[in-house]
């Protein structure tokens, strides 16, 4: 196969020696600036680099997100690590094995075709040829541009890929060796920073005299405008200054959030930048006209570990230790906030527990680097507390989502709109030429802040992600709200407001088919011409006995959900078995999915599990509550998760298609287990909840309702 365009990681990073090196011998230095977030992928990285080197997994090093020896990749984010990243290094492992071939060759005095590669040796009729990659590294430079025109294998000749290897990455976390928590360098210093309660606010005053009697130890503190931070050899030392700070510091001004933040009225009520999409044939159709709203609630990110940063500022030279998801992005920002030259900085990625979108990994790192600057030559290590993560992290952004559908004579849809209300998904680093760091933003001259906007449509959308159904719809209609003004720091979570998006639409699928008299499955059929995601519904209807479990019992039902990760990604269908009463319990999911060309099947169906667990969570229970202008949920009993207790046998299945190609997957099941939950319990109920989460009171509140 023979690529024609160069994945965009490879567009940015176009010089071979960005990628690949053969510096020990016997090993192959590959280099990626995606970086391993619990996701697998490393492991999947080097198993597309041994496939197309003839190496074993074994002699391939994995250099990731160290920015003075990685490419530049952008964020680990949006299902692109392994469609963009993986078909980077591809292409580029394929190259450099066809320059290594081709001199091989010459210096042997016959074709490239007589000769193969085994464990990085060259052979030809089977036998050793005394040269491999190492003994020729110096005969061939790397350092030019990848052309991209090699040939990679045929998936047919796959020996590595497809394989489920053992993860990298497990081995040191089961040691307990693995998270950024776990660095202890000698001598370093322990710093906690004190947060506003809300945006802007500004510190009027704190009680000196009770952090240091709270302290009982020694703690310094560095203040600068409303930036207070707590240092000292001792962690509870620090720790206990910071809790005391909190609890008698008085705040003033800023923007504090009404309590009914979030609310669809709420949202439908503020100031918007509004846009309209218009696909399809012109004209308005004439029928039946069927219409519904929904919402969803502010989210946080729950990382089960907080964030943590070390950093040591010397000779001029910025060393950041980070579990950002954006190394480059990070350094590159970092170094704007501190008024450096990125050249300054280099940040080397290191493992955190949990990280799916913007969480406060960057803020943490700020927060070290801001004080390592003022304390030269020392390692600064600042981990963030439980509440911190509550109070102060970027907040996933609640939305309302309105439908209208008019049916033509069989009951399909003619005419279709979707209007969204969000404020934007994109304030990570850099995002709209902001630092969009909360320690920045709290000193005395922060950088200037320039206009919001959301993630544009071509790199997937933020409020707007999966807001185009998949289906066979003649006309359709996209109009957008987005508001700018909201007094929180909204920006990425998984899925961004695609989970929403696909809530709503399948929701409402559901409502249609419900309306039409149909199966919702057979209904979702007959809008799907193209065979692809046809064969997905099918195929998890046949996993789940969809057509033969017409009558559940009382209180229990199934449910569908599916969609095609930002209409470009995996496809995936789901469906939930319920049981309702007082609560939501599931009973059972099952999950097909088609993600073209599966690097490891086992990675995969981790992925996919993954999502799904974190879908229903997002759906029955997660919601973040304001109270006096500030997040009122600050420990795990105000913003419950799901526990393992309340996780369902879980059946996956990966429809083969490995001539397609690779697609992204670590969000594709998010938004259709939402939808499938929601299906089956408005099935369950015989009444729909359409405002998110689906907990206790909203089941009480929509059986009172007439």
């Amino acid at each position: 196969m023979i690529s024609n365009t160069l994945p965009l990681s490879l567009t940015d990073n176009p010089i071979l020696s960005q990628w690949i090196a053969f510096e020990e011998k016997g090993r192959v230095r590959i280099a990626t600036g995606k970086v391993e977030i619990g996701q697998g992928i490393l492991t999947a990285m080097t198993q597309i680099a041994a496939e197309e080197l003839d190496v074993t997994p074994e002699q391939v090093r994995m250099v990731s997100g160290e920015t003075d020896v990685s490419p530049a990749e952008y964020f680990t984010s949006g299902s692109y690590s392994v469609a963009v990243g993986g078909a980077a290094i591809r292409l580029v492992c394929a190259e450099v094995r066809s320059l290594f071939l081709d001199r091989a060759a010459e210096a042997l005095g016959c074709k490239a075709s007589e000769l193969s590669v085994e464990g990085g040796k060259f052979l030809r009729a089977g036998k050793d040829t005394g040269r491999d990659y190492w003994s020729m590294s110096g005969e061939i430079k790397l350092d030019r541009r990848a052309s991209g025109t090699a040939p990679t294998k045929l998936p047919s000749t796959y020996r590595i890929v497809g394989k489920s290897l053992p993860r990298l990455d497990l081995p040191a976390k089961v040691a307990g060796a693995a998270f950024i928590h776990d660095i202890a360098p000698e001598d370093v210093v322990h710093a906690r920073v004190l947060r506003r309660p809300w945006r802007h606010a500004r510190l009027v005053a704190f009680d000196e005299a009770a952090v240091r009697k709270a302290a009982k130890a020694p703690v310094d503190t560095l203040r600068e405008g409303d930036f207070v931070a707590f240092t000292g050899a001792s962690e509870l030392a620090v720790s206990r200054a910071a809790e005391a700070a909190r609890a008698s510091a008085r705040w003033e001004g800023g923007m504090p959030a009404p309590d009914n933040i979030g609310d669809r009225e709420w949202l439908k009520a503020q100031p918007a930048k509004s846009r309209t999409v218009e696909n399809g044939l012109p004209g308005r159709a004439q029928g039946r006209v069927v219409e519904a709203e929904y919402s969803r609630p502010f989210l946080t990110y729950g990382s089960i570990g907080p964030a943590c940063a070390l950093a040591e500022f010397k000779d001029g030279a910025l060393k950041v230790w980070s579990h950002t998801q954006g190394p480059s992005i990070q350094r590159d920002w970092l170094a704007r906030a501190l008024g450096m030259e990125t050249k300054q900085v280099t940040v080397f990625h290191r493992q955190g527990a949990g990280a799916y979108g913007h969480n406060t990994a960057d803020d943490a790192a700020f927060d070290a680097c801001y004080i390592a600057t003022r304390m030269p030559g020392r390692t600064i290590r600042v981990q963030w507390p439980r509440e911190d993560e509550f109070l102060a992290a970027p907040i996933s952004t609640a939305m309302a989502i309105k439908l209208r559908a008019v049916l033509d004579d069989e009951n399909k849809p003619a005419d279709w709109t979707i209007e969204i209300w969000s404020p934007p998904h994109a304030q990570r680093p850099g995002m709209n030429g902001n630092s969009n760091f909360t320690g920045a933003e709290a000193l005395p001259n922060p950088p200037p802040q320039k206009e919001l906007n959301d993630i544009g449509d071509d790199r997937g959308g933020g409020a707007t992600r999966n807001g185009v159904a998949i289906y066979d719809l003649p006309r359709h209609r996209l109009i957008h709200h987005m508001i700018p003004g909201a007094p929180l720091r909204t920006s990425s979570l998984r899925g961004l407001g695609a989970w929403a998006n696909v809530y709503a639409i399948e929701s409402f699928i559901d409502e249609l088919a419900e309306a039409a008299g149909e199966d919702p499955v057979s209904y979702r059929l007959a809008l799907l011409s193209d065979p692809r995601p046809h064969r997905v519904v099918e195929t998890a209807a046949q996993m789940s006995g969809w057509f033969d479990k017409r009558n559940l019992g009382e209180g229990r039902a199934l449910g569908f959900g599916f969609a095609r990760y930002k209409n470009i990604a995996s496809f995936a269908a789901v469906v939930a078995e319920v049981e309702v009463d007082q609560d939501v319990r599931l009973k059972r999911i099952w999950c097909a999915a088609d993600a073209g060309l599966v690097i490891s099947p086992d990675g995969a169906k981790n992925q996919i599990e993954g999502g799904i667990i974190q879908g229903a969570s997002f759906a029955m229970r997660e919601r973040v509550r304001f109270e006096g202008g500030k997040v009122a949920t600050a420990t795990w009993a105000d913003y419950p998760i799901l526990r393992f207790s309340d996780i369902p046998e879980i059946d996956i299945e990966l429809i083969d298609n490995p001539n397609e190609p690779t697609l992204g997957l670590g969000e594709a099941s998010v938004g259709p287990t939402g939808a499938a939950i929601g299906n089956a319990v408005a099935r369950a109920l015989g009444k729909r909840i359409r405002d998110l989460p689906l907990t206790r009171d909203r089941i009480a509140a929509t059986l009172l309702a007439e």
